[in-house]
């Protein structure tokens, strides 16, 4: 065979492999494009154009009225500014409780200590309760009936009982509390395995250099955490602002609109009201694009501070 004949006869194997090893490509990530495009893509759109109408469940696209549920949300109604106020507030407490706490567990829970393995499962088993389930009990906590867990400690140390739910003050900080309770052991586990991850030797190296356990904290420990503290605070901030099921249960938005949130509003003009399914899709909109410009600003903004090793 001629040379010339054989090198076309080999290019043209290797564009053939090539060709199958692409086509092989996309047809194993094919499925997961395809979920994203039906189950999110799609979804996403559909909830532009539902945003531009006036209608109810059994016909969205009643009236075209362009971009005017989203003039009523950020110039008329009270209720939307009301309900991201208070979502903001949840956010940023729920947040910084459940970071702070969670590395302060995780410091705790280092340490080699019998009573560590149990409070490990137990720190972590409200996880694995369902929220609605937790919702419940947290609301037997804070009833105000004679049954009621936090009233009947009060009482007992002759102290007047607190309508916890009932009260503009604590609705929004006990929902805080319950959500902080469930999630605390997950996210204290996440870095616990981070810190069991550091080098040894760093800590080692710090102590010969008299290094003190506050400044050994904060100049290598934290640091060194960055990395699940970045991620711990995009999954926070995201599953914050989507809350609702444990509100939706302790308070339903109340008392007055002291807990109503993002989700609250949303359900609320969606699914309550006669066509105002555009307003709460148009609510939707709005809480998307909060949430992606949160995560925006996380990634420019936060993410040159994390330290990787």
């Amino acid at each position: 065979m001629p040379k010339t004949t054989l090198a076309q006869a080999q290019t043209d194997l290797r564009r053939r492999n090539k060709i199958r090893s692409t086509l092989g490509s996309w047809a194993m990530v094919f499925p997961a494009i395809l979920f994203l495009c039906v189950f999110t893509l799609y979804p996403m759109f559909n909830l532009v154009q539902i945003s531009m109408y006036r209608g109810n469940a059994a016909n969205a696209y009643k009236k075209y009225i362009g971009l005017e549920n989203y003039r009523q949300l950020l110039f008329v109604r009270r209720e939307f500014l009301i309900a991201l106020k208070n979502t903001a507030y949840y956010t940023f407490i729920h947040m910084f409780l459940l970071i702070a706490l969670s590395v302060i567990f995780a410091v705790w829970l280092q340490k080699d200590r019998k009573i560590n393995n149990f409070a490990q499962t137990a720190f972590f088993v409200p996880h694995l309760v369902a929220s609605v389930s937790c919702a419940f009990i947290w609301s037997w906590i804070f009833s105000t009936d004679t049954s009621g867990l936090m009233n009947t400690v009060l009482r007992a140390f002759g102290l007047p009982a607190r309508n916890w739910l009932g009260s503009t003050s604590t609705a929004m900080n006990c929902v805080i509390v319950m959500n902080t309770w469930k999630s605390i052991g997950y996210y204290a586990l996440i870095i616990l395995s981070a810190l069991k991850a550091i080098p040894a030797e760093i800590y080692e190296a710090a102590r010969l250099d008299s290094s003190s356990t506050c400044k050994t904290f904060f100049k290598i420990t934290l640091p060194m955490l960055s990395p699940q503290l970045f991620m711990l605070l995009i999954t926070i901030t995201t599953g914050s602002f989507k809350v609702f099921d444990s509100i939706r249960i302790m308070t339903n938005g109340g008392p007055g609109t002291s807990t109503q949130v993002l989700c609250m509003f949303i359900y609320e003009f969606a699914f309550n009201r006669n066509n105002s399914l555009g307003m709460g899709a148009a609510g939707g909109v709005m809480l998307m694009l909060i949430l992606i410009l949160i995560t925006l600003f996380d990634f420019k903004g936060l993410e040159k501070k994390v330290h990787y090793q």
